[in-house]
């Protein structure tokens, strides 16, 4: 009688093993994901009585060991797509022994941005292979064809969720880009697990690393990711720390607006954004998102104030509105489409004991142009202006921009990089800007002559200038 063949049973979600069968995975804690499957095979030749196989493999690895000052690379081999936001992301371009992976839920564009990013290469004279795990070639050819302006012949297509007919297409065609929609669609023959398994999705991308990383013939591969319920990229975590690069693009289902980030660049800074509008045309990169996310108006309005973030290394201008209204239930309403509930209250607070603003009674909305998130400090300031002027209903003077945090004794704090952000204020044509006291040297505040500057150390002072007489309501 044939011994039975022995089996583990596997966790879908985090790979974690376990010799019998649980209903709840004892490491992530998800239900129903653990799966049998055949252990994981280990070679014979690893262990210690194989003498000679371990000279050899020790042999091996001291004819590649190298001194780190004498290891060459080429500082330029980048791909520019002239896509700027997404140049920008990236550290200036796509990097060619590079591997980066693109997470979005469905919908947002990374598809559509990667097929765009494959004709700007192939117009290089870069040979492109996409290969979708999700689409069909005639899929492919009508997205193109609406995206396009004309497809160029440096593009093949492959569609397949064998990863084995994806290694054998990038042998044949020899590309130079190679993109896979999506990683988690994809298997290996050689495993026995499902597409989109731990195993299957670090396995594959083993083997496109192994083609990407490759001393004599480096390539540029990008792959796509599926994201969990949770808005987390699925899959192991680990993959996260296999690819050089990790971009996300976030989207609102009733904006065209698309931010694309990097949480995670080997070659470039983590902080920068590049933001598209997305058409039937594709997604078009919008190269001055401060006159994006500004109103123009013909006369202020109350509760809408203005500050200037900073993404990365560029400045980019916000309008924060608030509105302010009275409650009728014992619980008023506080709702935020950009900012943390518990940020909101904070600031709430701030401007009702240090602003002599009662809001107790008062329903408070807050939301930015465009769903920009306000994560920084600097934005404080304008948000308590932004809610004292919806609640007194007068608006704040027109071309009027506010940088600063605020403590919680109602004094404004500095925060990093003002001049960059009162030089994009000026550029922009603002006349009057309010920064915290101290921030700039005399010297350096002189080179603003088209912006008036004002220094401002306590939000009270503030509100009584920009509002005339203030007294509690």
């Amino acid at each position: 009688m044939p011994a039975k063949k022995k089996t583990v049973y596997r966790c879908s979600k985090c790979g974690y093993e376990s010799q019998k069968w649980t209903g709840q995975c004892p490491s992530c804690h998800s239900w129903s994901t653990m799966e049998e499957t055949e252990p994981t095979a280990v070679s014979a030749g690893a262990g210690l009585g194989n003498t000679r196989t371990t000279q050899s493999t020790q042999a091996k690895h001291s004819e590649r060991l190298a001194k780190l000052q004498e290891v060459r690379y080429d500082k330029g081999r980048r791909i520019v797509t002239g896509i700027q936001e997404f140049d920008r992301v990236l550290g200036g371009g796509i990097i060619m022994d590079s591997i980066s992976i693109l997470a979005a839920k469905p919908g947002a564009g990374k598809s559509t941005l990667l097929l765009q990013a494959a004709q700007k290469a192939a117009e290089q004279g870069i040979r492109v292979l996409y290969a979708s795990g999700e689409e069909s070639e005639g899929q492919l050819r009508r997205r193109a064809e609406r995206i396009l302006p004309d497809i160029h012949e440096n593009i093949y297509v492959l569609s397949t969720s064998s990863m084995n007919e994806v290694l054998g297409a990038i042998s044949q065609t020899d590309p130079g880009l190679v993109v896979v929609d999506s990683i988690q669609t994809f298997a290996l023959e050689e495993l026995t697990s499902r597409p989109g398994t731990p195993t299957q999705t670090v396995e594959c991308t083993n083997a496109l690393l192994s083609i990407a990383k490759n001393p004599e013939h480096p390539r540029a591969v990008f792959l796509t990711g599926q994201l969990t319920k949770d808005d987390e990229l699925a899959g192991v975590r680990s993959l996260e720390h296999m690819v050089d690069t990790v971009l996300s693009m976030d989207s609102d289902e009733d904006e065209d607006l698309r931010i694309l980030t990097a949480s995670k660049n080997r070659f470039g800074s983590t902080g920068e954004m590049g933001f598209f509008e997305m058409d039937e045309h594709g997604l078009l990169p919008i190269d001055n998102p401060s006159e994006y996310f500004m109103t123009v108006r013909d006369e202020p309005v109350s509760g809408s104030a203005v500050t200037v973030l900073r993404e990365g290394t560029r400045p980019v201008i916000a309008e924060i509105e608030a509105l302010v209204s009275q409650s009728y239930t014992p619980y008023p309403s506080r709702i935020s489409e950009c900012m943390r509930r518990d940020h909101l209250n904070t600031l709430i607070s701030i401007l009702e004991q240090r602003g002599r603003s009662p809001l107790y009674d008062k329903n408070v909305v807050l939301k930015t142009m465009g769903g920009l998130r306000l994560t920084e400090p600097s934005v404080n300031l304008a948000v308590i202006v932004s809610m004292a002027s919806a609640l007194r209903e007068k608006p704040v003077p027109g071309k009027t921009i506010l940088i600063g945090d605020v403590s919680l004794t109602g004094e404004v704090k500095r925060v990093p990089a003002v001049e960059l952000r009162l030089k994009e204020a000026e550029r922009l044509g603002f006349e009057t800007a309010y920064i915290p006291t101290g921030t700039l040297r005399k010297e350096r505040l002189q080179q603003f002559r088209s912006l008036q500057i004002r220094e401002v150390r306590h939000i009270f002072p503030l509100l009584r200038e920009l509002f005339g007489g203030w007294e509690s309501i």
